[in-house]
C-alpha cells in the first residue's frame, strides 16, 4: 500500500455540515467539509470516489453488538465489547449513524475496492494525553493542538483545523498512519467489531 492512500473520517449528522474527509496531498494534510443542509452521505460518496483510498478510517459505529447477530458469549443489548473497553456510546444510542455508517460502508465497498476501518478519535487523544490540553473543551486550544497533530502525522495542514470535526478527521487520519506503521491500538472482537486508534 502507497503511504498515504488512506483517508480519515469524522462522521457527523446528515445534514449539519459536521462531517469531515482528511487525506494527504501535495505533502500536506488536506481538509474538506461538507456544507450544512447538504446531505453528507452524498458528499462522502463523491470524494471519496474522487480519492480512490485503499483504506478509510471512519470515526462511527461500523457494527451492532454480536447478541443481534446470534454471536457466541455476546449477551450484551446497548454495547459491543470494544465500546465497553473503551467507555464508548453504545451503537444502539447512536441509532441511526450507525445504521447510516454501515449502509455508507456497503456502498462504498460497492464501489471501490476498500478496506473500511473504525476508529474513536477520542480514544486516541486519550492516548496522546491531549484531553489535559483541553481537547473538545476550548477553541483556543486548537492551537497548540493542532502543532501537536501535525508533529505526530510529520506532516503540514493545507489549512489548519477550524473547528473540532476537522481536527477528528486529522485524528482519524493519524489512526490510519499508526494502523499502516504497526503501532495502532487495536480494542475490541474481530468478528463482532474492532476499534482503531
Amino acid at each position: 500500500m502507497e503511504k498515504w492512500n488512506f483517508i480519515g473520517i469524522d462522521y457527523g449528522s446528515k445534514m449539519a455540515g459536521t462531517t469531515v474527509v482528511a487525506w494527504v496531498e501535495d505533502g500536506a494534510i488536506q481538509l474538506a467539509q461538507s456544507e450544512k443542509k447538504k446531505d453528507a452521505d452524498r458528499f462522502l460518496l463523491t470524494k471519496i470516489s474522487a480519492l480512490q483510498p485503499k483504506a478509510i478510517f471512519l470515526d462511527a459505529p461500523l457494527s451492532l453488538p454480536g447478541v443481534y447477530r446470534g454471536l457466541a458469549g455476546c449477551e450484551d443489548y446497548f454495547y459491543r465489547k470494544a465500546d465497553r473497553e473503551l467507555n464508548a456510546m453504545s451503537p444502539m444510542f447512536l441509532g441511526g449513524l450507525t445504521a447510516r455508517a454501515m449502509k455508507l460502508k456497503a456502498a462504498i465497498r460497492a464501489e471501490i475496492d476498500c478496506e473500511i476501518y473504525e476508529t474513536y478519535p477520542s480514544a486516541l487523544a486519550i492516548e496522546q494525553e491531549w484531553k489535559s490540553l483541553r481537547y473538545k473543551k476550548e477553541i483556543d486550544q486548537l492551537v497548540l493542538l493542532n502543532k501537536l497533530l501535525s508533529h505526530e502525522l510529520e506532516l503540514p495542514f493545507d489549512k489548519l483545523p477550524s473547528n473540532w470535526h476537522q481536527f477528528d478527521a486529522a485524528i482519524a487520519l493519524l489512526s490510519g498512519k499508526r494502523f499502516f506503521g504497526g503501532n495502532s491500538i487495536i480494542i475490541g472482537d474481530k468478528v463482532e467489531g474492532l476499534i482503531i486508534f
